[in-house]
């Protein structure tokens, strides 16, 4: 090859890699940039989303949370603290800035972008984003739409659908009349009508079964599940919610697209107790939904509640026989008013009334009822809080909303 070829082959090829490692900088200095862009966003607009975010900081800590920004401690830590609702908001602006930039790009994202914050915080829009190609992809742009690309699937969890109407079915077995010196469990009825208005509320059939034996309890759940024998359901005298009080079974029950299912009576260990005494376990009234090849229930949330009073211990995660369920139970000791009902049922009732009027899923709603009954106290009684507790095995966000007829 002749020389002046070499020289300019050599002269070439030193640009080529100049070209090439300008580029690569300039690439990392955008890339760089870009990094700091979102945490400075935050940090700029901080004192005014101090100021906006306060009137709410319970909606925007779900909100936070469920998103998945927060640790499971930094949310509990949030959510215990004590003070003024600005320093809360302060304290949770710091832990996602701490977090870097993914974190903090995600948090504008659900503040920009999340119709249910936008409609509570409407001063949001005041302020003046200095770079708002910071967003993902928007909100009404999906991957399917664009063919790459994240989707709004990773910031929004999937959930259960429930169209059907009803919802689904709301079963309670209530149980107060007792043999065998146990006595009556006098304020279960308010109880049981508290769980029939706020399930009826929120569009399911409910029905009824009262004062059942540990056999009879155990066989009218195998017909719950299957709904196979409905001729079998008449020897349980089940009734049906209907206005205001219960009435007598009007038709066949279906199910829908949830099931929930109340044990009110007492409790002895890690079950309740039938009207003659004898005890069913947690483990084996989920058991009778465990998934089969026919069940009508495959794929959809099962809840079940159980009130024991007298008490009921164990971990709520070996109740669970299978995915797609969630068990709570009101823990020992547990309190029940003869009048108005026992402290974790009526929790619940009144946690499902604020927290599906808000969209939360039913995670946070339970959190909320164990933070509620823990903190409630009895003067003169050395038996300690009363802690109830939940586990699940729920593969999306469950979240019930008001009945639209």
């Amino acid at each position: 090859m002749p020389v002046f070829l070499v020289v300019i082959e050599e002269y070439f090829s030193d640009v080529t890699v100049l070209i090439l490692e300008y580029r690569f900088l300039v690439f990392l200095f955008l890339c760089v940039g870009f990094s700091m862009a979102a945490k400075d966003e935050v940090r700029r607009n901080k004192t005014t989303l101090q100021t906006i975010l306060r009137a709410d900081h319970r909606l925007i800590l779900n909100m936070v949370d469920e998103k998945g920004l927060l640790t499971r401690r930094e949310y509990n830590n949030l959510k215990s603290m004590k003070g003024d609702d600005e320093g809360l908001i302060n304290e949770l602006l710091d832990k996602i800035m701490d977090k870097g930039d993914d974190t903090c790009r995600a948090f504008l994202e659900l503040l920009q972008t999340d119709e249910e914050i936008k409609n509570t915080f409407p001063e949001l829009k005041k302020i003046q984003w200095t770079n708002t190609s910071l967003l993902h992809t928007p909100v009404q742009a999906s991957s399917a739409e664009h063919g790459d690309g994240p989707s709004q699937e990773k910031w929004k969890p999937k959930q259960y659908e429930l169209n059907s109407r009803p919802t689904g079915l709301c079963v309670i077995m209530n149980n107060e009349n007792f043999k065998d010196g146990f006595g009556q469990r006098r304020g279960t009825d308010q109880d049981a009508q508290s769980l029939a208005e706020v399930f009826s509320w929120l569009g399911f059939r409910v029905l009824m079964c009262k004062d059942q034996t540990r056999d009879q309890m155990d066989q009218a759940l195998k017909c719950f599940a299957s709904l196979s024998d409905l001729s079998q359901l008449q020897q349980f005298s089940v009734q049906e919610w209907s206005g205001n009080r219960f009435t007598d079974l009007q038709e066949a029950p279906k199910h829908g697209d949830a099931f929930i299912c109340s044990i009110l009576s007492h409790g002895e260990g890690s079950g309740v107790i039938g009207i003659d005494g004898n005890y069913l376990s947690i483990k084996d009234i989920t058991g009778t939904f465990k998934v089969t090849d026919h069940s009508t229930l495959t794929g959809k949330p099962k809840v079940f509640l159980i009130q024991g009073f007298g008490g009921i211990g164990g971990d709520c995660s070996s109740y669970l026989p299978d995915t797609d369920f969630l068990v709570a139970h009101s823990g020992q000791p547990s309190y029940r008013n003869t009048t108005s009902g026992t402290w974790f049922i009526q929790s619940v009732c009144r946690q499902l009334r604020e927290g599906c009027s808000r969209g939360e899923d039913i995670s946070i709603i339970f959190r909320d009822v164990i933070d509620e009954v823990s903190k409630k106290e009895v003067p003169g009684r050395p038996l300690g809080p009363q802690i109830p507790q939940f586990g699940s095995t729920l593969r999306k966000a469950l979240v019930f909303s008001p009945h639209r007829s």
